[in-house]
């Protein structure tokens, strides 16, 4: 008796149309619902930073008018960044200088937790001698890559010990870096914004207020150091510590500039709206001197993948039938 075999459904490259429409639709559904949850769930930007600076503001009031125990129980540091500090303390690596530094670097990357500059400090000396160690056995005593020269496996341990001991310092660098970059693209446009405000008779920390509201979607860097400064100026017993905490806070030159400019027009009562438009036209100055900079070299950094990308398939592309037709014409001739 001859058995038949089940009928099959299409196939395409071998597997099955059915199951593939299936995996896609699985697919397709999960999509549409992770858009729709994303959708749901979104969340404002500005909600985050404005908690962070409203936790600024209880700790700036809890620091004028509360009781010693309160100030205490704010600043208490964490379970987790207190070990971690006894630790390096024990073993001599903790310096005061430099703790005071990282933490200083911390605020420029936008970052508020000064306990963070323990466990940075932590990591530059404890990555070494875990992925450094790591080397070693993988390279000398597990023998990868047994075709490696002497050499080349010192330099390959050597590179990873100063790679993992410069490791936080690059991340936290280009934080900062970042971060500057997106202040000082603000800034002429914070600064306009503050000419307004004080020609139309706002205080200053009204006028950073306002500045810190208008501008806080656009640039939420520039938002977030203005609101911190306005909050500050209401709180702090000189106003002038204020504008000193922007000037650290932010690593630019111009932020610096601008500082000074706020601390002598408070304490030798200069026209504000003035000064701060030169400042303003300066900076829009620079920008455009950035960016004129920045497409001057455009040339100079083209040429490289001119030459090795674009010139070879323009002469493959031009050239290509015109040395087939030579080659045709030397074969048949």
């Amino acid at each position: 008796m001859q058995v038949t075999a089940p009928p099959t459904g299409p196939h395409i490259l071998g597997f099955d149309v059915i199951w593939i429409a299936t995996m896609l639709s699985a697919v397709a559904a999960m999509a549409v619902m992770l858009a729709i949850y994303a959708a749901t769930t979104v969340k404002d930007p500005m909600a985050r930073r404005v908690k962070a600076l409203n936790e600024r503001r209880e700790q700036l009031k809890a620091g004028i008018v509360a009781s010693t125990n309160k100030r205490k129980k704010l600043t208490n540091k964490s379970q987790a960044a207190d070990n971690v500090r006894q630790l390096l303390s024990q073993f001599k690596m903790l310096q005061d200088d430099q703790v005071k530094k990282t933490q200083l670097r911390l605020m420029q990357a936008g970052i508020r937790t000064k306990d963070l500059a323990f466990f940075i400090i932590f990591a530059r000396f404890v990555l070494p001698v875990v992925l450094g160690i790591g080397a070693v056995i993988a390279l000398y005593g597990m023998h990868y890559f047994p075709t490696w020269s002497w050499f080349r496996r010192y330099a390959t341990v050597a590179a990873v010990l100063v790679g993992s001991y410069k490791a936080p310092d690059i991340w936290l660098k280009n934080k900062v870096n970042k971060r500057s970059a997106a202040i000082r693209k603000g800034l002429p446009d914070a600064l306009d914004l503050l000419v307004i405000c004080a020609e139309a008779g706002l205080t200053v920390d009204a006028a950073f207020g306002r500045v810190a509201r208008e501008l806080g979607k656009a640039y939420p860097e520039l938002g977030d150091e203005f609101g911190l400064t306005a909050i500050e100026l209401g709180f702090l017993a000189e106003r002038r510590a204020a504008f000193e905490n922007l000037a650290n806070r932010v690593d630019l030159e111009a932020v610096r500039g601008v500082v000074t400019t706020m601390i002598q027009t408070e304490k030798y009562g200069t026209p504000l709206a003035s000064a701060l438009r030169v400042l303003s036209a300066e900076f829009r100055h620079q920008r455009m001197m950035r960016a004129e900079e920045k497409a001057a070299r455009l040339p100079a950094i083209m040429t490289v993948p001119l030459i090795l990308f674009i010139l070879p398939t323009l002469f493959v592309v031009i050239l290509g039938p015109a040395s087939c037709s030579i080659n045709d014409s030397f074969l048949h001739g």
